[in-house]
């Protein structure tokens, strides 16, 4: 019986194990000062990578990463018994592509002076959380801790979409 304990607890252990391991951006989201940060660093070579691919593929990609996160950030979530642990930074890393769309559907290519201010912008509006992001950061589980930084790149996407326009490509 003993070891059909151990297989049970195993079985048991591995999503949330693996959940742990996404939701916390492999284990990022532990540094110690600025995790968000971190985790946002970490955005960006999805970023990089979606760069010069079709807007339909990019829709997915920023959809794929949401469906990812919320039952990753739930099981993490629950394992580490807070609501939304600044520990957790898949919020984050799923987000930055979504601050970079206005980028990323045009046929200019990701400079690093776009690169570093849409990073400013979606760190400035995570931090922030005007409304709704504030609000709807009380969703429960995973979809509350995703949906703020989804917001959050929402608004850093329309401010990088401006800062482009007045300034130029960057």
């Amino acid at each position: 019986m003993h070891g059909d304990d151990s297989v049970q607890s195993f079985r048991k252990a591995i999503p949330t194990t693996f959940a742990s391991f996404v939701a916390t951006g492999a284990g990022i989201g532990f540094i110690p000062f600025a995790p968000g940060t971190f985790g946002s660093l970490l955005g960006l070579p999805i970023v990089y990578f979606l760069n010069g691919v079709a807007p339909i593929l990019i829709w997915v990609s920023v959809v794929m990463l949401f469906l990812v996160g919320i039952p990753a950030c739930t099981l993490a979530a629950r394992k580490m018994q807070a609501t939304d642990p600044g520990s957790i930074v898949f919020d984050e890393i799923a987000a930055m592509p979504i601050a970079f769309f206005p980028v990323l559907c045009t046929e200019e290519s990701l400079s690093i002076g776009n690169a570093v201010a849409g990073f400013l912008w979606f760190r400035l509006f995570d931090i922030v959380k005007p409304w709704p992001a504030n609000a709807l950061e009380k969703l429960p589980e995973g979809l509350g801790v995703m949906i703020d930084d989804t917001v959050a790149g929402i608004y850093a996407g329309g401010a990088l979409w401006v800062t482009i326009w007045v300034y130029g490509m960057l």
